[in-house]
């Protein structure tokens, strides 16, 4: 069943319209109108077949069965209710295979149509797909529309207001491959701010796109977080960019600074010859792994002692660091294991990189921004657990950060 250029004429004219999510997927919002439209068209074409003539045809005089009008039936979805007008037949026979006779819910197909953008699929794609599914084919321009109207929700997501505090949060970019004004390729990062909330559950605080990562263009998000409502980080954990640790303090200076250990020792690795690497980080691992951070250093001593003369530029990083590298020395073990490494972060962006993987360029920021946030809408529907022993996590913050803790309560 295809949609007529009236349907299609329709359904860009109200997407022209949409500002919000309720316009988009309300109860009266352009997608649930096109859902309407199409099955109530397809189950007029089911009755034509099922009673082998057109309507208003004459073949239909004395054929001993006729249309006998409309019965009304409300169907739901995720997205809410949709009332549609089935038609009947005289002698009660009908029953329709797109919305069977007792059937009450409906696949949501505006759901799917963004769920699979969401997971990369191209729009020709989804055309395909939606077309198996449900016989309906939408061209590909009119997906791109559908989807292009979720930056409007990507913008009032990314303006929402935040917590008046996180325990943790995890800094960190993603690169890819975008095209100017001019049309040139150039590389963008994309900055995210994961946050783990006082429930212990993930939350992502935004999503912005630059032209280069730097502390300049951190301190701007660092300072709209703090417009938003943010008014304190407990611990900040980031990699080693320069000049990261300073701009976050500057916004907010009681954070503690956790570098990324993991991001250490790779950068530490660029200078140590193959031949050693292997013997190098068993003794390296002396000093991350030490129960104290007067283990630590005491390792930290060793380790130069054998190797300083070889390969002083590895372990002056460790030691010009050290301050912001020791932070969770003072911390049990279960919170060390959480903030020890951004890994929490990259792994969202892996995610991220397996939904974009068919997007090799992008036109455009808003294009990444699109997709980016849908990829992640997609992945919060995971997040509803605490992390692992936040119980025991939030109870040392209690005493660790007992002044802050409850100050905004």
């Amino acid at each position: 069943m295809e949609l007529t250029e009236e349907m299609i004429e329709q359904l860009k004219a109200d997407l022209k319209t949409v500002k919000t999510y309720e316009d988009l997927m309300g109860k009266n919002g352009a997608i649930k109108k096109l859902i309407k439209t199409t099955l109530e068209q397809m189950l007029e074409a089911e009755l034509t077949e099922h009673l082998g003539y057109e309507k208003y045809s004459p073949e239909g005089k004395n054929s001993g069965n006729s249309r006998n009008g409309k019965t009304y039936k409300t169907l739901k979805n995720d997205n809410g209710e949709i009332e549609i007008a089935v038609p009947r037949d005289r002698n009660g026979e009908f029953d329709p295979i797109i919305v069977k006779k007792y059937e009450k819910t409906i696949g949501p197909i505006e759901d799917k149509i963004i769920s699979m953008y969401a997971k990369g699929m191209t729009t020709r794609d989804i055309q395909t797909h939606i077309t198996e599914l449900y016989g309906i084919d939408m061209s590909p321009t009119l997906i791109s529309n559908i989807t292009s109207k979720i930056i409007h929700l990507a913008e009032e997501w990314q303006n929402r207001p935040l917590e008046k505090k996180y325990p943790i949060v995890f800094f960190d970019a993603i690169h890819y491959k975008i095209r100017d004004e001019s049309r040139k390729v150039i590389s963008k990062a994309a900055y995210t701010c994961l946050a783990i909330d006082i429930e212990g559950k993930k939350d992502l605080l935004g999503l912005w796109v630059g032209e280069a990562e730097g502390a300049n263009f951190w301190l701007n998000i660092l300072t709209e977080l703090k417009n938003r409502g943010v008014e304190d980080i407990f611990i900040a954990c980031v990699d080693g960019l320069k000049g990261f640790p300073e701009a976050i303090n500057s916004v907010f200076p009681k954070t503690e600074i956790q570098l990324c250990i993991i991001h250490q020792i790779r950068n530490t690795l660029k200078y140590i010859a193959s031949k050693d690497q292997k013997q190098f980080i068993k003794e390296l691992k002396e000093v991350y792994k030490a129960p104290t951070e007067e283990a630590a250093l005491l390792n930290l001593e060793q380790l130069e002692l054998n190797w300083g003369k070889k390969y002083s530029l590895a372990i002056r990083g460790w030691k010009t660091n050290w301050n912001n590298l020791a932070t969770f020395f003072k911390y049990p073990e279960e919170i060390r294991t959480i903030i020890y490494t951004t890994n929490a972060v990259e792994t969202l962006h892996r995610q991220f990189r397996k939904v974009t993987k068919s997007k090799s360029i992008f036109p455009n920021d808003d294009a990444l921004k699109k997709m980016l946030f849908l990829a992640y809408r997609d992945l919060s529907k995971k997040w509803t657990m605490p992390i692992r022993n936040w119980a025991i996590v939030l109870s040392n913050f209690s005493i660790y950060f007992k002044d802050r803790f409850y100050e905004f309560d």
